[in-house]
């Protein structure tokens, strides 16, 4: 069976990601339709994909005229998310739904609700549900090695560029914009603590705010763009190093994150670049942009089975990677994506460590998750799997987002997920 596939926001997830994982499973999926504001983008993807001239839509209330295949792909920016899947469930699609779903906890239920009134499937994009090593370490803890699970400390070390890129320069900048930045950034780290924990959460805390990209934090002599500045080789969140130096690293190759979604130009030059960096949002110095989103957030969470949780998230890092530790009355667990290891530590035994690289070879995003993640939709479409990261799943973690957003918003307040009990 081949099921066919539209993708509606043809950026870096919906078209690069996973629309590139689609090409590669040919026998399974075929892409037929695309929509997307940005005629250069749909144009590049269009053709890159072999999608028809008339099945490329510029316009939303044209592509959503009728059905156009069983799959749609929602890959816009988040505030669109919960309107496109309710439209797409009522014309009979099934839904491949980027996370955050929304920032509004009205509209998760919303959603639910449109769900059972139609009647489609809706499997939500937490890919890390889906990587081996995190895979790996739920079985772990199912297992029983460390005994009863008492607490869990997770690090989020989102790395200083990359929080320069995605929550200073670019498109989750702003909180009118886009999810609050513990959703955008965290919301794998929510669903993997909720799914670990294996309970509802009961409460939360939460606090952090915006300390350092400022106007006021901006050396003396810096200028409103990279490109005019003389700090362009000594700053840290320079342009140069974070997009052109790093792109010669990697290879130069044809296409590649993040520097795909500083331009559309396919294959990406040294001089496409440049260019943008010139002209575009990316060029931006990070002391002199437009963002008001938190550059440092401290969670804490009570889970309803009493396992006690915390979650860092944290961008002044120089390296990326989650650090995940799991304390149980028999021993504990550490899984740390920067070092590569996942070492198990019971009581009075030897320690256990396993290296991560050989459960990722498979490679692509997400430590493998983004193509296991297609395999695993491919399942659940043929009615052969339940799906882990289904709508129902996935509600619960946004809750514990939207509430950690609230009680940071009232300096740390304790929240309560489902109300007081």
């Amino acid at each position: 069976m081949k099921f066919s596939i539209a993708i509606i926001g043809c950026g870096n997830r919906g078209a690069e990601s996973y629309g590139t994982l689609f090409m590669a499973e040919k026998e399974k999926y075929e892409i037929v339709s695309l929509c997307e504001s940005d005629g250069v983008k749909l144009k590049k993807y269009g053709d890159r994909f072999s999608v028809s001239a008339e099945n490329r839509f510029p316009s939303e209330e044209e592509f959503f005229r009728k059905k156009r295949a069983d799959l749609l792909v929602i890959a816009t920016m988040d505030r669109d998310h919960v309107r496109q899947c309710v439209k797409a469930l009522s014309l009979g699609y099934d839904v491949l739904l980027e996370k955050p779903i929304t920032s509004d906890r009205d509209e998760c239920y919303e959603l639910l609700e449109a769900q059972k009134k139609y009647g489609g499937k809706v499997f939500v994009c937490h890919v890390l549900r889906y990587a081996p090593a995190f895979v790996k370490m739920g079985e772990l803890l199912r297992s029983g090695v460390i005994g009863r699970l008492v607490s869990i400390e997770v690090t989020e070390q989102v790395i200083y560029w990359h929080h320069a890129h995605s929550f200073v320069r670019g498109n989750w900048r702003r909180g009118e914009e886009t999810a609050p930045m513990i959703l955008a950034k965290c919301c794998h780290d929510l669903d993997l603590l909720q799914y670990y924990a294996g309970s509802r959460c009961k409460s939360i805390s939460s606090v952090g705010d915006l300390t350092y990209f400022k106007a006021e934090n901006a050396p003396a002599e810096a200028a409103d763009r990279c490109t005019e500045c003389k700090l362009i080789d000594s700053c840290p969140y320079s342009v140069k190093p974070i997009y052109i130096k790093s792109w010669y690293r990697e290879g130069a190759p044809d296409t590649i994150w993040p520097h795909n979604q500083i331009t559309t130009a396919y294959p990406l030059t040294e001089e496409a670049l440049w260019e943008a960096l010139r002209t575009g949002p990316y060029g931006r110095c990070v002391y002199r942009c437009d963002n008001d989103v938190v550059d440092h957030q401290l969670t804490q969470m009570t889970f309803e089975n009493g396992v006690k949780a915390t979650l860092i998230m944290m961008p002044f890092t120089a390296e990326g990677g989650r650090i995940l530790k799991f304390f149980g009355a028999l021993g504990e667990i550490v899984l740390h994506e920067e070092e590569d290891y996942l070492a198990v530590k019971p009581f009075g035994k030897e320690a256990e460590r396993i290296p991560l690289k050989p459960m990722t070879e498979r490679g692509y995003a997400h430590g493998g998750g983004d193509a296991v993640m297609i395999d695993s939709l491919y399942a659940f479409l043929s009615g052969e799997s339940e799906g882990a990261t289904t709508l129902e799943a996935s509600v619960e973690s946004h809750l514990m987002g939207l509430c950690a957003e609230e009680s940071r918003v009232k300096g740390g307040e304790l929240i309560y997920v489902h109300g007081k009990q």
